[in-house]
């Protein structure tokens, strides 16, 4: 049984785990191995938002980040899906991941102008939200081995089943800073303008959650099992945070469908959610009906199907630091992402 902590990432603690050393997990779990060389990682979100049918506008867009994707400096891995947001919104995301800062420095000025530079002014909202952790600042988790997703995908490996899961907690303590630090957040969001484009300083500790289901290997009962009895029960919860997770401290939440190069819906799934501490996520995960409601369908599916279950699940999640944010928008409303933190912090102004 292994730690989720890398060997060069473990120190020694000065806050304890919640588990003793001698917890042995109920089933395997994994997590992925970046080489000790690789200090920090690039996970850019590029966005396009609009209503109704696709534009012509959106859909140039959408090839023109695609193209830029396969140009010199290129993230190793990148995939896109697509939501409806809480004002009606159809929004199109491509998450694309890097493992070397400065060849993503060296892409990203371009990029970034031409994303929402006065040449995107196309009636066609557009944003970018990137964090670049340093590797002791996020965690991963897969139920199995051999299908890595998002910033695992970066990795030189998986590790062998480790001991940090399958408890409230766990996600905390597969952080390495977790080991030193109770990575509270700081400081309040603010605006910067920059013309129509509108920039958003967040806080220290800010959190990011990519949690994915893939269902593409199951057949026909157990299928029918997960979209008839758990997928209903996680898309309410992810609806709940959606439109009401604001006074939980959940900023902004997209329950995205995974879509493949022509843009077809895949049997992939992932919530994708801002979050003001990781306490907050934690009290969402621990205490929430709607999180409860989701934990009992999934452990009710998962004991009946037991070792033969093919759904595949996994989850990323950051805790960044403030100088590792960068979140610009163009056109978009104003509840999109993190603007809708800047929201949050002028009404709790006194």
């Amino acid at each position: 049984m292994e730690s989720a902590i890398p060997s060069h990432l473990q120190t020694v603690r000065s806050r304890h785990r919640r588990v003793p050393d001698d917890y042995a997990p109920p089933y395997p779990s994994f997590v992925a191995r970046h080489k000790p060389a690789v200090t920090r990682v690039i996970m850019a979100y590029f966005g396009v938002q609009y209503r109704g049918e696709r534009s012509a506008a959106a859909t140039d867009a959408l090839a023109q980040i695609a193209t830029r994707f396969a140009r010199e400096n290129s993230p190793t891995h990148w995939d896109r899906a697509q939501y409806v947001d809480q004002a009606g919104f159809t929004n199109v995301v491509s998450v694309a991941y890097w493992d070397d800062a400065g060849r993503f420095d060296a892409w990203f000025d371009g990029a970034r102008e031409a994303w929402t530079g006065s040449g995107a002014s196309d009636g066609v909202g557009r944003f970018i939200e990137v964090l670049r952790p340093h590797v002791a600042r996020y965690e991963t988790l897969f139920s199995s081995l051999g299908r890595p997703e998002g910033v695992a995908v970066l990795a030189d490996g998986m590790s062998g089943e480790v001991q940090e899961h399958a408890y409230w907690g766990g996600m905390r303590d597969r952080i390495p800073l977790s080991q030193t630090d109770a990575m509270t957040p700081g400081g309040e969001p603010r605006v910067i303008r920059d013309g129509a484009r509108i920039r958003v300083v967040a806080h220290d500790n800010l959190c990011l959650i990519r949690s994915g289901q893939d269902w593409s290997d199951t057949e026909a009962a157990e299928r029918k099992m997960y979209l008839d009895d758990v997928e209903p029960v996680l898309r309410e919860g992810m609806d709940f945070l959606r439109d009401d997770g604001v006074p939980i401290g959940c900023y902004a939440n997209r329950y995205m469908r995974v879509v493949d190069a022509e843009g077809r819906p895949t049997e992939k799934s992932y919530g994708q959610s801002w979050w003001k501490s990781l306490a907050a996520l934690e009290r969402w995960a621990e205490s929430h009906p709607t999180h409860v409601r989701i934990f009992g369908a999934a452990m009710k599916y998962l004991s009946t199907l037991g070792p033969n279950a093919k759904l595949r699940l996994y989850h990323e999640v950051t805790l960044a630091g403030a100088d590792e944010q960068f979140f610009e928008y163009l056109g978009c409303h104003e509840r999109t992402g993190m603007l809708t933190a800047v929201q949050v912090a002028r009404a709790t102004t006194p």
